[in-house]
């Protein structure tokens, strides 16, 4: 779609007719009121705070805008950041994208939405993910500690920042660099009714669990401290809890320690606990005014928390060391003097610590030295271009350059002599500053003071005998110097700085490193103005060498309300940010410029002249590029480095040829390449085909060689073996070789054999040691003679064995059969006899008549627990096994209670843990077993299942079913009950049980 069509108001306030500031306005107004809040001045965006939320971003429209040029769509932050991304990236230009704009203006939010998109576009894969996760996880730390509410914005950036992305050459972001500059730092001793301190203590306060506010020794209620404005803790719409939730997940991501994001909130809470250090009014012996401390908890717990002696804490507090060359002099402070040093030692605290943390976040997102990148930055600052020699047309507008000089000229500057006054020997103020000002600045059209004013004869009431004004082009400012020389000179005491570094905190004594007495100087620091005048200059120099994107953020009210649109508010900012004055200078001006140089690199193809070779000059291979072309020369415009192109439609035409010829391009390549492929594939077929045929013919060769080889040895054996017989029928009678073989194998065996019988192993069971075979035909035989001397012994150790002995093994060996890996007490029960009577049989007549005369002896007599199926209790029974039944009791009576023959039984379910729990499975059939299945628990399970298993083999000529499961059934009634055997934590060593129902038909058994 063109530019027009279907637009709301216009696009492109380059385009805007009549140009004047009223139609400017009313097209800002129309669009916002319409949602439409970003419009373009050529390729600067504006941007007008919705103060909402718009269906306008995330990856559907990110996909739209990586898909389409600058125009193509509807103005977008979206737009302009992949105009920034797709510049770095194809044409290796670094840029930097400059957003301005008063406080509520969108500013934060705007970088927010190009970093996003950015990382959106720039590739993927693990480490990708992990640099664009961190960069991104930057910005909720630096805004719990870089922003407050202020009257006019609840979330107001209060300091500068300028952040570096850098990229790979393909695109990819390697890492990045923050620079902060100007902490608002008085903000944390003091700010105005109605605002916040940093978001930080409210965070903490608000988000952190008792156990961690107990440890920093903070109470909850944020009334209970003096740095923070009463009654105005809470922000509509900003949840301090989960902000504090998303700041420890952020400091995680970007990679600091638990112990690192303890310290530093450590040293948040020390900077609050300050605050509530009280000072009172104290008197020296000599009658000089001095100052303690009012109550001395504060200070003993700030020194608890920090490792630090209390002591030395309100000596620093409350004195001051003045310390030349030659002398060291002590000097008490009186309460005043001792409120701005507690002052000064919080806001230094706070402001070194966000400069660590500013630093730490470097740390984890710096890219390596050996690697080659390009870089974006981001900032929030007005940026300036540089022009050229090439004819313009003239366009009024004030020349900010005048009031740049009077600022920070660098001997008459107003920053200058700020410095000059901070530094100079004798009584110095804030009002001999605004004196030097005034005799200074007496004359300067663009500075005014009420001394200037009298000279003139002018009243003005708003101006103040303390205060002097600069006559800006968007408007005049007054500036009040109370506290121009303080803040300017932003001292802290070194016995501060000492006491601080001495403090056992590893963070806090890090942030203080002129404590150290080794490092001590007796150097002035430098000047908060000389400090920032650096920093600016390092900046300017950086944004230089970039390429400059512009956003333009503008504040639509004072109330921070949707849809409310105040004209004269917008007129105000319109006015500073020079939009007007931006839209002429594009009318008048060029839309596109590049060096020749990166316009002939990029273009260059578009011509046989200067592709794919050009050796002469960058300007003269951009003549030829365009003048092949046939572009307009009222288009164009040759400077002294760089080519200007007025039109963006120019622009498209060049990249849409460059894209048809990159398409033709890329198609030759193709078409080369796959004759190479093609060429390439032939002469290896060619190359593989005569090396298969040489090979072939070779192994032909080869083979048939080996045949006529064959066939030589063949004949040349049979030759040899003729002439070999035909001598030996000569010189030896027939059959004296025989004769002598067999001779001599004979006395090899029988030497064999004799050193077999001096060399045999032991008669013990357990050796099986053998000796081997000198000759290998003899392994056949040796084989066979161990088997039979293994055999011979354990006939021998049988023949020895009494019948009882016999029948102890044949039951372990039935048991191994049945047990052996399978249940975990096996291995304990080998070793130990079966003794069959556990319970005194032969002293209790009452038992003894309980098995029937016809059954013979009892096998296994003792006491097992039986588990009752309805609830899992256990109660004790006396068992008996005979040769034909099973008989349980009651302990008490020795009562038969049940007697089930051994037919009867059909299966013992068993589990393989050191328990004694089995199950006895009976027929249906049987009048026993119609009531359902027995659960019992023995110490002798081993031993019990055993010689039942060999009393029903004996018994019904069948083996008995032993299942080892830790699940089965057990019938019980009409019904059945499924029993789950369990291992409990201690992992089953003592082999005690606790049973437990689990609903009706289930039985839950732990071996504990």
């Amino acid at each position: 779609m063109t530019l027009l069509e279907g637009s709301i108001g216009v696009e492109d306030l380059v385009l805007l007719e009549p140009l004047e500031q009223e139609s400017l306005i009313k097209n800002l107004q129309l669009r916002y009121e319409n949602r439409e809040i970003y419009t373009y001045i050529g390729n600067v965006l504006v941007s007008v705070n919705p103060y909402q939320q718009l269906p306008i971003y995330g990856p559907e429209f990110i996909a739209r805008y990586w898909d389409h040029t600058f125009y193509e769509l509807k103005p977008h932050v979206y737009a302009l950041a992949n105009v920034a991304y797709q510049s770095l990236r194809d044409q290796d230009q670094d840029q930097c994208i400059l957003i301005t704009g008063e406080s509520g203006a969108g500013k934060t939010e705007a970088s927010k939405l190009v970093m996003t998109y950015v990382a959106a576009v720039c590739g993927e894969g693990e480490r990708v993910n992990s640099v664009k996760e961190q960069l991104l996880q930057s910005n909720p730390v630096l805004e719990a500690f870089g922003n407050a509410k202020t009257i006019r914005n609840n979330n107001s950036s209060r300091f500068g920042k300028y952040m570096d992305i850098e990229f790979d050459f393909k695109g990819s972001p390697l890492g990045g660099v923050i620079t902060n500059y100007l902490l608002e730092k008085s903000r944390v001793v003091k700010h105005f009714e109605g605002e916040r301190n940093f978001h930080i203590f409210y965070q903490l306060l608000a988000g952190a669990d008792p156990q961690l506010l107990k440890a920093l020794k903070l109470e909850r209620d944020t009334d209970g401290y003096a740095y923070l404005n009463p009654g105005a803790s809470r922000v509509d719409g900003m949840d301090d809890t989960a902000n504090f939730k998303t700041l420890q997940s952020a400091m995680t991501v970007i990679g600091f320690s638990k112990e690192e994001i303890r310290q530093v909130l450590e040293v948040v809470a020390l900077v609050l606990k300050l605050g509530n250090v009280e000072l009172a009014d104290e008197f020296q012996a000599n009658g000089i005014p001095a100052s303690g401390i009012r109550d001395g908890r504060g200070i003993q717990e700030i020194g608890e928390m920090v490792g630090l002696n209390s002591v030395e804490l309100e000596r620093a507090l409350c004195s001051r060391t003045v310390e030349t060359a030659k002398e060291k002099v002590v000097t008490a402070l009186n309460v005043v003097q001792a409120q701005y040093a507690r002052d000064a030692l919080a806001k230094n605290v706070y402001s070194r610590l966000f400069n660590w943390l500013v630093n730490r976040i470097n740390e984890s997102i710096e890219v390596g030295t050996g690697e080659k990148r390009k870089v974006m930055g981001v900032l929030d600052i007005y940026g300036f271009e540089i022009l050229e020699g090439i004819p313009w047309v003239k366009v009024d507008y004030f020349d900010n350059g005048i009031i740049c000089n009077l600022i920070e000229h660098n001997q008459q500057g107003i920053l200058a002599m700020l410095d000059e006054e901070c530094l100079r020997p004798g009584v110095v103020s804030d009002s001999t500053f605004l004196a030097k000002l005034n005799q200074v600045f007496s004359k300067h059209g663009h500075y005014e003071s009420k001394v200037t004013q009298n000279a003139q004869h002018q009243y003005d009431h708003s101006m103040g005998l303390s205060c002097f004004r600069i006559c800006h082009y968007a408007g005049k400012v007054t500036y009040n110097v109370n506290s121009f020389i303080d803040k300017n000179n932003d001292l802290l005491f070194r016995d501060l700085s000492q006491a601080m570094w001495k403090a056992q905190h590893p963070l806090l004594r890090s942030l203080f490193p002129e404590g150290d007495p080794k490092q001590a100087s007796l150097k002035r620091p430098p000047t908060a103005g000389v400090q920032f005048k650096g920093s600016v200059a390092i900046l300017m120099k950086n944004l230089y060498s970039k390429k400059p994107n512009y956003i333009r953020c503008i504040k639509p009210n004072e109330h921070q309300q949707r849809g409310e649109f105040s004209s004269e508010l917008v007129a105000v900012q319109a006015r500073y940010l020079g939009l007007l004055e931006n839209v002429r200078v594009r009318r008048a001006g060029y839309a596109y410029r590049q060096t020749y140089e990166s316009f002939l690199e990029r273009y260059r193809l578009l011509s046989r002249s200067t592709w794919p070779r050009w050796d002469g000059g960058d300007r003269e291979g951009v003549e030829k590029v365009l003048g092949e072309l046939s572009v307009s020369s009222e288009e164009l415009a040759f400077g002294k480095t760089k080519i200007f192109i007025r039109s963006p439609k120019t622009l498209f035409y060049l990249e849409d040829q460059r894209r048809l010829r990159i398409q033709q391009l890329a198609t030759l390549i193709q078409k080369v390449y796959r004759g190479w492929r093609c060429r390439i594939h032939y002469q290896l077929m060619r190359k593989s085909q005569i090396l298969i045929s040489s090979w072939f013919r070779g192994n032909m060769q080869k083979k048939r060689y080996g045949k006529m080889k064959a066939s030589a040895l063949l004949i040349q054996a049979f030759v040899r073996g003729w002439k070999a017989r035909k001598n030996y029928r000569k010189y030896f009678r027939s059959g004296a070789a025989l004769t002598l073989s067999n001779f001599i194998y004979k006395s090899i065996a029988r030497k064999f054999l004799l050193g077999l019988k001096n060399d045999l192993p032991s008669t013990n069971v357990l050796d099986r040691r053998w000796p081997a075979a000198p000759y290998k035909y003899f392994n056949t035989a040796n084989h066979e003679l161990q088997k039979l001397f293994y055999q011979w012994k354990c006939k021998k150790f049988r023949d020895q064995l009494s019948p009882k002995q016999v029948e102890v093994l044949r039951e372990k060996l039935c048991a191994s059969e049945l047990f052996k890996g399978k249940k975990s007490s096996y291995p304990q029960s080998v070793p130990i006899p079966f003794h069959g009577d556990y319970i005194g049989l032969q002293g209790n007549p009452k038992l003894q008549k309980l098995k029937g005369r016809e059954e013979g002896p009892v096998l296994v007599a003792e006491t097992v627990m039986k588990v009752n199926r309805g609830n899992g209790k256990t109660s004790s029974r006396i068992l008996l096994l005979t040769k034909g039944h099973v008989i349980i009791s009651d302990t008490k009576n020795s009562q038969a209670k049940t007697v089930i023959a051994l037919n009867g039984v059909v299966g013992v379910s068993v589990t393989s843990f050191k328990d004694g729990l089995f199950s006895l499975h009976l027929s249906e059939i049987s009048s026993v077993g119609s009531k359902g299945d027995f659960l019992l628990v023995s110490e002798h399970v081993i031993e019990l299942l055993t010689k039942m298993y060999q009393a029903v083999l004996d018994a019904t000529q069948r083996q008995l079913p032993v299942t080892v499961t830790e699940e089965f059934s057990v019938r019980f009634k009409e019904s059945s009950l499924a029993v789950k055997v369990i291992q409990g934590p201690g992992g089953g060593g003592n082999g005690k049980l606790s049973c437990k129902k689990k609903g009706s038909r289930c039985l839950e058994v732990t071996v504990q």
